[in-house]
């Protein structure tokens, strides 16, 4: 592959662990969308894009410095579909970039204006060292990372945790370029090839990326030791092991337990910083369609996940706001 001048963010990944979102359906569901619909949170790209730009600020308030866009279902199939034509579509994958962009750039000019108003010095300090630095940060950008999901996710029967869906490389391939082309020419910070469950998959991900002049994290979600399509995950990692576009490789949409060993393999596998973002621990009954069991997702992982290569730390399903603010607190402090 080609590679491609580093981004800032990779830049900013070689000065310690930033902080991603949560996941975007329960914040959306929070504020009282309705997502029964198998374009799940891409609906609203059209039907309410002002909810998604809510969602992405509520992170960012919490201290998000990456916010992942509402791509990861928005394929040119899933929109035809729905009758959406192909400009239309083209306009929504744009969109999902823009509305990140926004909340990102509003959360950066918020916290040059909370600063700018601490005028009495006396308060200022305290309010520094109360938030053990963040004041000073406040005026640090936030990424905007375009969310690529699985073949998959366009489906929506949940083979997104299966994978092996028939199809060969070059036909996956085929599938994912063109919204890869559509969401890079938005101009995001960086493209998130995100809850991949093959190793094939991933492969034919990377191609569909290269020459597209945006760098691109890997992140596959797992079962175990394993991708869910029963890879061992060395094996999964070393696909993107020699890919300078890849800025990062590691997991998300998983067990929280099972990102701590797969953190320590994606650094020594690839020698790359490592992206991970868990699901909360609870799990999603299908027949009943509600989640399940306690939540073990726990913002004290981040000093453990750090030490091993950790660079990209976030939240997927079901970690809200509250947790990624916890979570901002502890890599502030770490």
């Amino acid at each position: 592959m080609t590679s491609i001048p580093p981004s800032s963010l990779a830049a900013a990944l070689r000065h310690g662990p930033l902080v991603l979102d949560g996941g975007l359906s329960n914040q959306l569901e929070a504020q009282g969308c309705d997502l029964s619909d198998e374009l799940w949170s891409a609906r609203l790209l059209a039907d309410d894009p002002g909810q998604i730009e809510a969602a992405h600020t509520a992170y960012a308030r919490a201290g998000a410095r990456v916010l992942i866009t509402s791509s990861y279902q928005a394929t040119y199939e899933g929109f035809g579909h729905r009758g959406v034509g192909r400009e239309e579509a083209t306009a929504l994958l744009r969109r999902s970039v823009e509305l990140a962009r926004r909340a990102a750039e509003r959360a950066v000019a918020d916290r040059a204006a909370a600063e700018r108003s601490a005028t009495d010095r006396a308060v200022a300090e305290r309010a520094v060292a109360e938030r053990a630095g963040a004041a000073d940060r406040g005026a640090e950008p936030v990424w905007v990372a375009a969310s690529v999901g699985p073949y998959g996710a366009m489906l929506a029967d949940g083979s997104e945790y299966r994978g092996r869906y028939g199809l060969s490389v070059a036909e996956l391939e085929r599938f994912h370029r063109p919204r890869i082309e559509a969401l890079a020419a938005a101009g995001p910070d960086v493209l998130a090839l995100e809850t991949v469950p093959d190793a094939d998959e991933a492969a034919a991900m990377l191609r569909a990326v290269e020459g597209c002049g945006v760098p691109v994290w890997l992140s596959y979600s797992i079962a175990g030791e394993t991708t869910r399509a029963g890879q061992p995950l060395r094996d999964a990692f070393a696909v993107a092991a020699g890919v300078d576009q890849v800025i990062a490789v590691g997991v998300n949409c998983c067990e929280p337990g099972d990102a701590d060993r797969a953190v320590e393999i994606a650094a020594d596998t690839t020698d790359k910083p490592v992206v991970v973002y868990p699901n909360s621990g609870e799990e999603w009954d299908a027949t009943a369609r509600s989640w399940r069991g306690r939540a073990t997702f726990d913002p004290g992982r981040v000093t453990a996940w750090h030490d091993a290569g950790a660079r990209l730390i976030g939240g997927c399903c079901r970690v809200g706001p509250e947790r990624i603010a916890e979570l901002a607190a502890m890599v502030r402090n770490h």
